[in-house]
């Protein structure tokens, strides 16, 4: 059930946002939702604790409905309505992290297993690098990399309270890892991005939105995502993920690499969720076919945030 921000009048989208969404989806729906607070959620630690054990600790004060896509994940709401689901002794011991349930999609789609050498090219603040950890059991290593410090800061908190050990953190440009000589066996690239699909968790996300803006991200995610490329052994899998409804930096980006490498294959991805149709042209723009295989996720989907995910595997 839809819980609408009280002061939801208050927000006004820019008239130029309104127009172009307006192309892209149904508007009014995809408002509504926008506009609404977005369910809680979690993801059992199964490096600390199996998801019965924890669903029972929790029983008592909390209702757990399952995240259909993600075996670990529930949405959660305390029987008496308290909304602090990070301030439990589960959560300090490690045994849960807070999680958007759109956010647990790009890992179980990267499909990591123990004893790999992967990837997580822009990891802070570590929801999805602490889910990788644990499905790879703590074997294996996982590099976890950021460009700014004080993000690395929390994601190292958060690795250790989740008792992650195969972790190595790096902070450095995403760019300079095509000059160490390293070959990933997976790599999950959540790139940096406008973040319109968050607008229900950071409504000043509607006041940020600029085009101009989304043009400078698109020459980053375009690079970043060349470099992962570059370094993804034959045969890999690479995840290529934002919390952006935009098609410049989603299916163009992705139609962009399947441009210039033809190495590079999308793959279709199969869960139990609801999304919209990847967008294959957008304002005379017609995107490489392969672009199909998206997963776009609209607010409205799912009653989550919205999302975007890839599949590339190198041929």
């Amino acid at each position: 059930m839809l819980n609408p921000f009280p002061d939801a009048d208050k927000y006004v989208f820019k008239d130029a946002f309104v127009e172009r969404y307006s192309k892209l989806t149904d508007w009014e729906t995809y408002k509504k939702y926008s506009l609404s607070f977005l369910r809680k959620s979690i993801r059992v630690n199964t490096l600390k604790i199996t998801v019965e054990q924890c669903k029972k600790r929790l029983a008592a004060d909390w209702n757990l409905a399952p995240v259909p896509w993600c075996k670990e994940g529930f949405f959660i709401e305390h029987k008496k309505g308290r909304l602090d689901v990070g301030n439990t002794i589960e959560h300090a011991l490690g045994y849960y992290y807070v999680q958007e349930a759109a956010s647990m999609i790009p890992p179980v789609v990267l499909g990591a297993e123990p004893g790999e050498l992967i990837l997580d090219l822009a990891a802070a603040p570590g929801s999805k690098t602490s889910q990788l950890a644990a499905m790879m059991n703590n074997q294996g290593l996982l590099i976890a990399n950021d460009v700014k410090g004080e993000r690395l800061a929390a994601l190292g908190l958060n690795l250790q309270r989740i008792g992650a050990s195969n972790v190595l953190v790096t902070l450095m440009q995403g760019q300079q890892f095509a000059k160490a000589g390293i070959l990933f066996d997976r790599i999950l690239l959540d790139a940096p991005c406008s973040g319109t699909g968050t607008i229900r968790k950071s409504p000043k996300t509607i006041l940020m939105w600029n085009p101009d803006a989304i043009k400078r991200l698109v020459r980053l995610q375009q690079a970043l995502l060349k470099t992962a490329w570059s370094i993804l052994k034959p045969g890999g899998t690479l995840v290529y993920s934002t919390c952006s409804t935009e098609p410049d930096e989603n299916e163009g980006v992705i139609s962009n690499l399947l441009d210039t490498a033809s190495d590079a294959r999308t793959e279709e991805i199969h869960l139990p969720i609801k999304h919209g149709p990847a967008i294959t042209e957008f304002e005379g723009t017609l995107y490489h076919k392969d672009v199909r295989h998206c997963l776009r996720l609209w607010p409205q989907d799912n009653d989550t945030e919205g999302f975007f995910i890839t599949k590339l595997v190198k041929q």
